[in-house]
C-alpha cells in the first residue's frame, strides 16, 4: 500500500560525497540551494478502511525548510502552518508528468512523515487524492510500479 521515491528527481549519485548536498531518509539538500523533505501523498482505496501512499519529496524555500528541520524533534510540532511546495518526484503511472505540482506540506506530530496535500487541480493524482481509488486501480499502479523497478523513481 505504498510506493516510496529514494530520492528528489534532481538528485545525481554523485553529489552523495559533496559538502553542499546531503540525502537522509527525510531530507535532501542539493548544492546548499535546493531544499526538499519527504512526505506522504495519501490516497482512499475505495471500500476499505486503508489508504494508498505515495512516499514523495517535496522541495521547500530555504526558510521553511530552516523551520521544519529546527521543529524536526519537538513535539507540538503539528501545530505548524502548512508550508508551500514543489513536488519533486515524477511518479511513474500517471500520464502527465508529477513534477512541479503545487503542494502544502503538512507537519505531523514527531515520528510521522508530514501529508503532502496537492493542489485542487485536474492531474489526474490531484483527483485521485480527493476522490479516492478502486482496488482495479491499486493493482494497476502496483503492476506499473513493480515493472519500473518497485521503490525506486523512473
Amino acid at each position: 500500500m505504498n510506493y516510496t521515491a529514494e530520492a528528489p528527481a534532481v538528485w545525481d549519485p554523485a553529489f552523495a560525497d559533496a559538502e553542499d548536498c546531503l540525502l537522509s531518509t527525510d531530507q535532501c539538500v542539493v548544492r546548499g540551494q535546493h531544499y526538499f523533505v519527504k512526505g506522504l501523498i495519501e490516497i482512499p482505496v475505495i471500500g476499505v478502511d486503508e489508504v494508498f501512499s505515495w512516499g514523495v519529496w517535496v522541495s521547500l524555500s530555504r526558510e521553511n525548510f530552516s523551520r521544519a528541520s529546527d521543529l524536526w524533534d519537538r513535539p507540538g510540532r503539528e501545530a505548524e502552518k502548512p508550508y508551500f511546495g514543489w513536488l519533486s518526484t515524477d511518479l511513474p503511472v500517471y500520464p502527465a508528468t508529477t513534477l512541479n505540482l503545487k503542494t502544502r506540506v503538512h507537519t505531523r506530530p514527531v515520528g510521522e512523515r508530514p501529508s503532502v496535500e496537492l493542489e485542487p487541480t485536474d492531474h489526474p493524482l490531484a483527483i485521485e487524492q480527493r476522490t479516492g481509488i478502486s482496488l482495479e486501480r491499486l493493482r494497476e499502479i502496483a503492476s506499473t510500479v513493480l515493472h519500473a523497478g518497485a521503490g525506486e523513481q523512473r
